[in-house]
């Protein structure tokens, strides 16, 4: 009998056959390197042989070079329960396992009697037989648990299986206010005759309980009121896990704790009250980065940010940004801009943040400069960690200059936002998708135009082959209501081209063409804006992988529009805080470019 159900202690019944001898290897003289690990699985099931190598202690060693003998014979040892392991959770409990040492079997090898060279190592497996689950029962459950639908009878009987819907039954009764549910009983047998799995499985699901005193430890520059205003758990309130994990993810979101960990108090306190520690460790307080892009046609655009991250002992977040954009651009002159912001986590509601902000900036674009500055409040709600809501007040003014003469603007406006972010990864999805809404109604002051601004963007990943491709897709669009063209402040219009929306297209070249009053015209932005996006990521070992793609914009004002398209190809290369990026592409679309430009940065294009 061999236990492998991490968790559910009890009685299982499953056999594996270790057999020493019986393999016959050649003994590589000494000093002849070893090539390899002979490893062979009884059948044609490529998967399974696939999913036994991958679980090699052995395997993984050889093919890292890593051949003492030492390391060989504890590696030897320990792959009776790694490919054990890899079995069960295939629902294979039949097998037989040999693992020989220069014909050897490791398992009969004694410790101390380790070999001290090693030339021949061989792993051979009979997985026999799969079974099927024969009786699946979990009981009690609570109301509304739903139980993994390959824990049913006739279905493979995969460890995991079994493993999730416990986990499952257990969350729901924490869930139900029942923080100590536990397993009480647990018979799982496997039926050699009939290749069967019988799981069933009891749950004690304990007193219902209500959250108690909540205690702090680690606070140093952080105030322990304003932790426990920050994670939000409220004495009396009936336990739930979301609640004791929403409580954690808001002190993390916080960004002051480099680590957070929430611990259940083992004694009960007078009418069912469970006490809960919060355990922080408090990060440095500042950081900063830096950050650079590169395109052979916009220039270099530099980035950076500075922050304090706990500037008064209660989280809240002080950052200085600074962007410098088309540095060397041949089209257009340096854009800059300096922002100031400072936030406040737990105002109002533990999930709500405020802040102040303040930036200015100046554009220097192909027809036009402007000098600009921006004023306000904003506050930013988090429903889940999936969907955060954003609004706020803000000023804005902007003075510039145009072919036309000069121009001002300011207004008042009352920006709106949502997102929903379902990505595995913010610089490298493979699945998922990603959602952000916008609407930013304004009211113009003197000659500017009153009316919204609205925007969305709506990204979706989808993978294949084993992760191995993935297509990614990007969509765009934008429009500016009730207010006229050239009434509408000229960073609130849309452009098109450029990494962010066409690539292989200079950066903002395609816009609306107005008289400029002298028989000219000047480019400025649209009051209606599309694109779409498409590539083919593809993963070429652990570090490097190439990308295909294809863009297309659109943009119109007035009955006017205009369109184009770029496409290219790119590598990636993989650095642990994301891929460094690295796009050709030409315009295959369109009048507004010609010739190939090239994009470098950090992260995924989108």
């Amino acid at each position: 009998m061999r236990s492998f159900f991490p968790g559910l202690p009890g009685r299982r019944l499953a056999r594996v056959t270790l057999i020493a001898g019986g393999i016959s290897c050649v003994a590589l003289e000494p000093g002849q390197a070893l090539d390899g690990v002979a490893f062979d699985v009884v059948g044609e099931n490529k998967d399974l042989t696939r999913t036994l190598r991958q679980s090699s202690l052995l395997v993984a060693q050889v093919s890292e070079k890593q051949t003492e003998a030492e390391d060989l014979f504890t590696a030897a040892r320990a792959d009776y329960g790694r490919i054990l392991a890899a079995l069960y959770a295939e629902g294979y409990y039949s097998a037989v396992i040999r693992i020989t040492i220069d014909g050897r079997e490791a398992a009969n090898i004694p410790p101390l009697d380790a070999p001290s060279s090693v030339g021949a190592v061989s792993v051979w497996i009979d997985p026999g037989p799969r079974f099927e689950f024969s009786d699946t029962v979990i009981a009690p459950l609570a109301s509304d648990t739903v139980l993994p639908e390959e824990f049913a009878r006739g279905e493979v009987a995969r460890a995991g299986v079994v493993e999730e819907a416990v986990s499952a039954s257990i969350l729901q009764w924490r869930e139900r206010s029942h923080a100590k549910a536990r397993v009480e009983r647990e018979d799982i047998t496997a039926d050699h005759r009939n290749n069967t799995l019988s799981a069933r499985i009891g749950i004690q699901p304990g007193p219902s309980l209500r959250f108690g005193t909540v205690t702090v430890k680690g606070a140093e520059r952080m105030r322990v009121q304003r932790i426990l205003k920050i994670a939000g758990l409220r004495e009396g309130e009936k336990f739930s896990q979301t609640e004791l994990d929403r409580a954690a993810n808001r002190l993390r979101r916080s960004g002051v704790f480099s680590a957070v960990t929430l611990t259940e108090g083992e004694t009960l306190q007078n009418g069912g009250l469970l006490p809960i520690e919060i355990s922080v460790t408090e990060q440095k307080t500042r950081r900063y980065s830096i950050g650079a892009e590169l395109s052979s046609v916009d220039g270099v655009s530099l980035t950076g940010n500075w922050m304090h991250r706990n500037l008064l002992g209660g989280g809240e977040r002080l950052k200085v940004e600074g962007a410098i954009s088309n540095i060397g651009s041949g089209d257009s002159g340096v854009d800059y801009e300096l922002g100031v912001t400072i936030d406040r986590p737990a105002t109002l509601t533990p999930d709500t943040t405020a802040g102040l902000l303040a930036r200015v900036g100046h554009l220097d674009e192909v027809d036009y400069y402007a000098d600009y500055a921006e004023f306000g409040l904003t506050f930013t709600q988090y429903f889940s960690e999936q969907v955060t809501f954003r609004g706020g007040l803000s000023f804005e003014y902007v003075q510039g200059a145009d072919p036309t003469g000069d121009f001002r603007y300011r207004n008042l406006s009352l920006p709106l936002g949502v997102t929903w972010d379902r990505r595995d990864s913010s610089t490298d999805a493979r699945k998922g998708f990603y959602i952000d809404a916008t609407a930013k109604p304004f009211y113009g002051l003197g000659t500017t135009g009153s009316g919204a601004r609205l925007t969305a963007d709506m990204r979706g990943y989808r993978s294949f082959a084993d992760k191995k491709y993935t297509i990614a897709a990007r969509i765009q669009g934008g429009a500016i209501v009730g207010s006229e063209l050239l009434e509408t402040p000229r960073d609130d219009l849309f452009f098109s081209g450029g990494g962010g929306t066409v690539r292989g297209q200079p950066y903002r070249s395609l816009g609306i063409n107005t008289p400029d009053g002298s028989g000219g015209t000047y480019l400025i932005g649209g009051t209606e804006f599309a694109a779409a996006s498409i590539e083919l990521r593809a993963r070429f070992g652990e570090s490097w992988g190439g990308v295909a793609f294809v863009d297309a914009g659109y943009v119109g004002a007035d009955g006017d529009s205009e369109s184009h398209a770029g496409a290219g190809f790119g590598v990636r290369y993989e650095t642990g805080f994301g891929p460094i990026r690295f796009d050709v592409a030409a315009p295959v679309s369109g009048k507004t470019g010609d010739g190939v430009q090239i994009y470098i940065g950090l992260g995924q294009a989108f």
